[in-house]
């Protein structure tokens, strides 16, 4: 079974709650994942809070086309 997100919602500073198919749910720190320049926009957090679920890839992705793999 391949691991996907299926609900994302933003808490605060970088942390993320998210739901996946396995049934499993947590807060993910996110803060050491913004490495790269696709992640650079999202060190400012009215950026990162404007994530959102891929109904496709099942990802967590971001308006500038930043994406996180579930793993």
């Amino acid at each position: 079974m391949f691991l996907h997100i299926s609900n994302a919602k933003y808490i605060e500073e970088y942390k993320v709650q998210v739901s996946f198919n396995d049934g499993r749910n947590g807060v993910a720190d996110l803060s050491s994942a913004l490495k790269g320049a696709v992640f650079e926009a999202l060190k400012d957090k009215s950026n990162f809070s404007a994530l959102k679920v891929d109904e496709e890839l099942e990802t967590t992705v971001w308006p500038n086309g930043a994406d996180l793999a579930p793993e």
